[in-house]
């Protein structure tokens, strides 16, 4: 999926829909939204956050945090009614809407104050995501004022992830953290971890330490290695859990293993092991699929993954593997797969995967291929819903950051059919990509990012950011009713004027993100950038 394959550029895609004025400048945009005619909530010096219910002080703390760190503001915690001019955070059943008890909330702002109900703390917690991007962005001013709103809000799919490639440029325990941290306020539930492929091994196994001490000694370009101890790895869980989002850990096979080849002779057929490699080209390396050392080195590496992981899922990959024979490939996947399910996990893989019919109970596909499907990857996604599993949509046209976003861009690639503007990530749905594969197959959408071309934290984000919030939005809202039966089924340019308020907000908080054109970006100096719309067309 980081592959180099050719691919027929996509054909133009225009969309010009009438722009509207967005009733709340929100992202993801909100299911359900009506403005009052009142007058708008007002916060003062002596407001209070309200709490009632489980797990209602740790959200009272993020919206403390955020209005503190945000706005310069303090408002105490209080386990009391609220007065006038308070916020207030309840968790109790049928708060939510209706059927969407898991993360669903509302939030509903009138001059009396603010009140965030939820029946979970994950769909509270959600609601402050909201109420932090209803907050002015001159909320360090007298008086911070909020229109009066209420929002009923719960997300399509289940899994809204991101995916970070640490094998090729490794990131430390702090640069994944503040990724997590930029990820959060667009309701992106699951980060993905690329811990393992040909130029490195990211994370230490105790049973088998060259791993990690060899194969984690370089990365792409020889540059700097790294890894995870067991303590980073759990300290990285816990920052994420905190922020309940879910750590999806992979470690590729039979393929991208190059890093785990050159750490082990026995894991060669030759018992001869290849140099370390740092360059860029895929599916070159592979697991021997008939020897009983391939999986006990598997079962070896899945129990200490899965011992750190509380989450429910675990990736084995299972793409670009070019030189593993097929029927070899089969052979091993229905072999791999049981022996990393029997400790405990749902497996994801990629959808290359689903050449096998032996796939465990449940486990979920991730199609990485294009908008319009190519060979056999329908059939392959398809395969996982056929043997009990669903299906993560990463199509690699409109998902994948590391795709440039003009000819020409120092950073990036360029593979996966062209340049991939704001507006492809944007104009797609996920469930009109397979035939067949509708919503209720779909777990959810996931936007990776590999860094074969990315070295810094900063690269990673000038490539993520805008592109993310807008598969963030197609991972939460659901298209609108009027324009169902049409391909590509969201306003742009409505979205485009959320964005650009959102850009003032990453500016704010550090978070590295590329002005492209065709957005009326919000400066420092608080003036809006014109800039053409040219570029964002194909």
């Amino acid at each position: 999926m980081s592959a180099f394959r050719g691919g027929a550029r996509r054909p133009s895609r225009k969309v010009n829909p009438v722009p509207q004025t967005p009733v709340v400048s929100v992202i993801p945009r909100p299911v359900s939204v009506e403005q009052f005619g009142d007058a708008p909530f007002t916060l003062a010096p002596d407001a209070r956050i309200s709490v009632a219910g489980q797990g209602a002080d740790a959200v009272a703390g993020v919206l403390a945090a955020a209005l503190a760190g945000d706005c310069g503001r303090h408002p105490a915690i209080v386990h009391e009614p609220p007065g006038y001019g308070d916020f207030a955070i309840v968790i109790a059943e049928g708060e939510a809407p209706e059927g969407h008890a898991a993360e669903g909330y509302t939030v509903t702002v009138t001059p009396e104050g603010v009140r965030i109900g939820a029946d979970t703390e994950a769909g509270a917690f959600l609601g402050v995501q909201t109420v932090r991007q209803l907050i002015p962005l001159e909320c360090g001013t007298d008086p911070l004022s909020i229109p009066p709103v209420s929002i009923r809000d719960h997300p399509r799919y289940a899994y809204r992830g991101a995916m970070l490639d640490v094998a090729r440029h490794f990131f430390t325990v702090d640069e994944v953290e503040r990724f997590i941290d930029a990820i959060v306020p667009l309701k992106l539930n699951h980060l993905h971890l690329h811990l393992t492929d040909d130029q490195g091994w990211r994370i230490d196994i105790e049973s088998w330490p060259e791993l990690a001490r060899h194969g984690g000694s370089t990365g792409s370009d020889g540059s700097r290695g790294g890894f995870y101890t067991h303590d980073d790895y759990r300290r990285l869980v816990a920052y994420a859990q905190e922020r309940h989002v879910t750590l999806v850990p992979e470690i590729d096979m039979p393929g991208h293993t190059n890093a785990a080849l050159a750490s082990y002779p026995q894991l060669n057929p030759s018992g001869v092991v290849p140099a370390l490699y740092t360059g860029s080209k895929v599916g070159f390396s592979t697991l021997d699929a008939d020897s009983m050392v391939t999986y006990e080195f598997i079962d070896d590496v899945i129990r200490e993954v899965s011992a750190l992981t509380p989450g429910p899922y675990l990736h084995i990959g299972g793409d670009e593997s070019l030189v593993t024979p097929p029927e070899e490939f089969l052979r091993f996947i229905a072999r791999a797969s049981a022996v990393a399910a029997s400790h405990g996990k749902t497996l994801i893989g990629w959808h290359e995967m689903g050449a096998s019919d032996q796939l465990p109970p449940g486990t979920v596909g991730q199609y990485w291929d294009f908008l319009t499907p190519r060979g056999d990857a329908a059939d392959d996604a398809l395969s996982f819903v056929r043997q009990g599993g669903s299906v993560i949509m990463s199509p690699a046209d409109v998902a994948y950051l590391d795709i440039v976003y003009e000819e020409g861009d120092r950073l990036g690639q360029e593979w996966a059919g062209g340049p991939t503007t704001v507006r492809d990530a944007y104009v797609w749905d996920p469930a009109r990509i397979v035939p067949g594969l509708g919503d209720a197959h779909i777990l959810g959408v996931e936007a990776p990012v590999w860094t074969e071309t990315l070295a810094t934290i900063d690269e990673v984000e000038s490539m993520v950011f805008p592109r993310i919030a807008a598969v963030a939005e197609v991972a939460w809202s659901a298209p609108p009713a009027d324009t169902a039966e049409v391909a590509s089924v969201r306003d742009f340019d409505e979205f485009a004027q959320r964005l650009a308020d959102l850009g003032k907000r990453w500016e704010l908080a550090g978070t590295v993100f590329r002005r492209v054109p065709g957005v009326q970006w919000r400066t420092a100096a608080g003036d809006w950038a014109e800039m053409t719309s040219a570029a964002i067309d194909d």
